[in-house]
This record gives C-alpha cells, structure tokens and sequence, in this order.
C-alpha cells in the first residue's frame, strides 16, 4: 500500500493539529481554574461546619436521573453494599440504609427518565414516584444527586429535559443537588474537571446550576472508601452553606400526591375486583357451553347407526325392502 502510495503517508492538515491543540490547552486551562475555585469553595464551607452546631452524623440523599446512568450502582457504592437492585429498571422508589464512615446514612433509589424525552413523555406514574422520594426520608433530603454517566455525552436536549423534571419538585431543589458521575474509570488519566470543560455547555450549566457541586465515583472501586468518604464531606458542606437546611418540598404538594396515590391504588382494586368477576362469569359460560357441547355430540353419536328416511341411505334401504317383498 505504501509502495501504491509513492512512498507516502498519511498528513492531516497542520491548522486542525493547531486548532485541536489550542482546545486542549484552553480546557486544562479552564480546568485547573475550574478546581481552584471548588477548593477554595471547600474551604470555606468546611469553617461554616466548625461554626455551625448542628448534627451531620445523619445523612438523607436521594438519587436522580436518567435510565440506565448508574443510580441504583452508585447507591450500592454509597451504602457499601448491594441493597438495591441493578438488573432491572427501578419502577418505584427504594429506601435502604447504612452506617458509612461514621455517618447513618439514607438512600432513596428512583424511577429514571428517558433522557431525551421532555417531562410530558414521562409516564404520570414516574413522575409521582419521584415527588415521593422526598417524603421518604424526613423531615428531608440533605442531598438530591442527579446522577450522569462519565462516559457518555450530555446534550441540550438532555439538559432541558433534565431541568423540567427537577422543577417537579420546585425551582428551590437547585440548592440542594450535586452532580454525581458515575463510570469514573472511563476518565482514565483525565481530571472530571476537565471531562467538565472539554464536554460543552450544557454540562457546565448544569454543574453551574448546582453551585458548582459535583463528585465522581469509581463504581468499580467499592473497596475505596474515600471516595465515598469525600462524596459525604461534600454534602456536610453543602448543608452547611444552607445554613444548616435540608430540601423541604411543599406540603401541599405532597398531601395532594398522596391523594391521587391513594386514588389510584383504589381505582385499580376496583378494577381488579371488576376483571376477575368478569373472568369468573366467562369461566362458568365456557364450562357450561363446553357440557352442553359434550352432550349435542354424545346424542348425534348414538344416533349415527339410525338412519334417517330422508337420507339418500334411508331412501336405498327403504327400496331394498319393498324389492324383497
């Protein structure tokens, strides 16, 4: 081939290595400026925590996102334990708890969405199941971690629709999320601040809209505690730049959820009742149909050897005798 080539090979054009290089650099750039200031972020939350009083061995988290990004994984990498199941999608929420680096801590598992869908495409049923994760742990969630995978992109469209199922519990939950990735042994060398700055806006939107907050787990790693350890450092230090605050959904919200809840569970009762009495009633149609049908046959079989006289065999009998007389 080379030979076929005149000796040649392969040249990319000089101003794309330029250009890609530039990039690269920009985006370290960025990204080290990007893991300054959550540094100096932590800082001053973790003197807000030695001010404040309040008690943090108690930790209430909740687990958000879309299908298939690693929620009931990271749950178990959290809890250090396999408490939710990862075989099969998450139809309701799940509740498990565990004592983690000297904290109690709660986890709320929850219905993912399609991630390119808008909210309206999300069946009613998910989107109450995720109104009821809050009231799972109360009096709150100290944290709501919306859950992204590191090896895979996040578009605009993800974004929106990420953003419209958050505003199902309030324009105020943003205080109280954390962007949390899963899949951290894809980043191989690579910083997550600087998968951040390389991926596109919306991503660095989304970390924007949650205060900057955000963490990466290895779920690969379970036996590596610290990172688990420094997810909850960096919950205690939310909280405490919430003065001490967890995430409080509207009451009203909640009681008219638990309503329609209630509504529903009633209404399909009914209509289990409904559709095994109908089942019942076609059973004993069927049953009866089935012996009356036994019987028609029965009687036809006992009369198969008479032959009747408007048959061509009863005509021909009939002539046979009269011949005979």
């Amino acid at each position: 081939m080379v030979a076929r080539n005149s000796g040649c090979h392969f040249e990319i054009d000089r101003m794309i290595i330029e250009k890609v290089e530039e990039k690269k650099r920009s985006v370290e750039e960025r990204a080290k400026q990007r893991m300054m200031k959550v540094e100096n972020q932590r800082k001053t939350l973790r003197a807000l925590i030695n001010e404040q009083t309040q008690d943090l061995s108690e930790l209430r988290i909740v687990l958000l996102g879309g299908r298939w990004t690693g929620k009931s994984s990271a749950g178990n990498t959290i809890l250090g334990r396999e408490e939710f199941v990862t075989k099969r999608r998450t139809a309701q929420c799940v509740k498990r708890q565990s004592e983690v680096a000297g904290r109690q801590v709660t986890v709320v598992d929850t219905p993912g969405w399609w991630k390119d869908w808008s909210v309206d495409g999300t069946p009613e049923a998910d989107k109450q199941e995720i109104v009821h994760s809050v009231s799972l742990c109360p009096p709150g969630p100290c944290a709501l971690f919306i859950v992204l995978r590191a090896d895979a992109s996040f578009t605009e469209t993800e974004r929106r629709s990420l953003e419209k199922h958050l505003e199902l519990l309030s324009g105020t939950v943003w205080r109280h999320t954390i962007v949390l990735f899963t899949r951290g042994d894809w980043l191989g060398d690579r910083t997550i601040e600087q998968h951040i700055e390389a991926e596109g806006e919306a991503l660095r939107w989304l970390v924007g809209k949650c205060g900057n907050r955000y963490h990466v787990l290895n779920n690969q790693k379970r036996g590596d505690v610290t990172q688990v350890t420094e997810l909850l450092e960096k919950v205690e230090e939310m909280v405490a730049g919430n003065s001490g605050c967890h995430f409080e959904i509207n009451r009203m919200i909640i009681e008219k959820l638990e309503v329609k809840r209630r509504s529903v569970e009633e209404r399909a009762k009914q209509r289990m009742m409904k559709v095994e009495n109908q089942r019942k009633t076609l059973r004993a149609l069927f049953k009866g149909g089935f012996i009356l049908r036994c019987r028609l046959i029965k009687i036809a079989f006992l009369f198969r050897g008479t032959p009747r006289t408007g048959t061509t065999e009863g005509r021909q009998q009939g002539a046979n005798q009269r011949k005979e007389e």
